[in-house]
């Protein structure tokens, strides 16, 4: 995927960066471990540090140290026809966003990907209102193609919405496929729906959306969900789970998850992961990242999120290797193997290889 700043390697996992940068990392680690992209949040960018101060610096790429990609999105707030009335978490002030104004903000960032408003309904809700956002989100993207003003140096993505319906889902990709635009969003999952809900409305999705354009699941981060969903045909992710579990202690390795809290870490002087070569791992004990973590040391906090990011950014990294090597589902089988040792795998997880011919083998 070839953007305004960098060319990006899919099938690609972008941490979150909600003011510009992550919480717990510099830029600077961020490049070491060859991040080629991140997400921003376009309303909170827009409050602060502004447009204004944004413009004058030439865009957030200039604002901000580090050569990557920031991807805007916004998030829900009250929905009129007219906008998104958002309040803010600065000063409880009242802000309309309208697609107009959506696409202002994120032109004046300066994102190489930006995202239309949609009406979001949670993934849960059934009846007329979920048809109702539908709809309104491709009435939206019109106003935001009309007032996009950077379709040159700026990838407008569209966002398919409709629920758990099938039939919503099918008109709304057919819909956003006629608009032609240079990247496709999957968004309303990963809400607390059924996880064989779940796929099936991602695999539907896929299967219409152009293969020529990237496709991108929204909000979605745990390792099982980025391998099947990537066999599903998905290119992008974002998620703030790495990050988030890093704060509360969590340290995501090949065979699920550390809580380097508990006791029993202590006295065990073993990196996080014995083969990853984050420099946490390198540098660090479990016992002492106990310590650091028990007695709410704010270092604890960088130190977890490094490994965590670095975990995310390398499973994707093989992931793509063995793509273009041509040994996927080989990939898939080891990497469940790790997971679910004992041959347990997830039905949904199951269910959804199966649908694109990969066939799980219990150990």
């Amino acid at each position: 995927m070839v953007l305004s700043h960098h060319a990006v390697d899919t099938p690609v996992f972008m941490p979150v960066g909600t003011q510009g940068t992550l919480k717990g990392m510099t830029p600077k680690q961020l490049e070491d471990m060859d991040c080629q992209i991140m997400l921003g949040n376009a309303y909170h960018l827009g409050n602060r540090p502004g447009c204004t101060i944004l413009e004058k610096a030439g865009g957030l790429h200039k604002f901000m140290a580090g050569g990557f990609q920031m991807v805007s999105l916004l998030k829900l707030a009250e929905i009129t026809e007219e906008g998104v009335k958002f309040q803010s978490p600065h000063d409880g002030s009242e802000m309309l966003l309208t697609p107009e104004h959506s696409i202002a903000i994120q032109n004046t960032i300066g994102a190489d990907i930006i995202m239309q408003l949609d009406d979001v309904v949670h993934s849960t809700v059934t009846g007329a209102r979920v048809e109702e956002a539908m709809w309104r989100t491709v009435r939206w993207l019109d106003r935001c193609i009309a007032a996009h003003k950077h379709k040159h140096s700026q990838s407008l993505f569209a966002i398919v919405q409709g629920g758990l319906q099938v039939e919503l889902r099918k008109k709304c990709v057919e819909a956003l496929i006629q608009r032609d635009m240079p990247g496709y969003a999957i968004g309303g999952l990963s809400g607390g729906e059924e996880k064989d809900v779940f796929w099936r409305m991602v695999s539907i999705c896929t299967d219409m959306l152009p293969t020529d354009k990237p496709r991108y699941l929204m909000g979605v981060g745990f390792a099982v969900d980025l391998v099947v969903c990537s066999a599903l045909g998905v290119d992008m992710y974002d998620c703030v789970f790495p990050t988030r579990t890093a704060r509360f202690g969590s340290a995501l390795v090949p065979w699920g998850q550390l809580n380097l809290k508990a006791k029993e870490f202590a006295v065990d002087f073993n990196p996080i992961d014995p083969n990853c070569r984050c420099s946490t791992c390198v540098l660090h004990s479990r016992a002492a990242l106990h310590v650091l973590l028990v007695q709410g040391e704010p270092v604890a906090c960088n130190l977890m999120t490094v490994h965590n990011i670095h975990y995310q950014l390398t499973l994707m990294k093989e992931l793509r290797k063995s793509i273009i090597e041509q040994r996927f589902p080989q990939f898939i089988q080891e990497f469940m193997d790790m997971q679910y040792p004992e041959g347990n795998y997830e039905p949904w997880a199951v269910n959804a290889l199966a649908s694109v011919n990969v066939h799980l083998t219990k150990p």
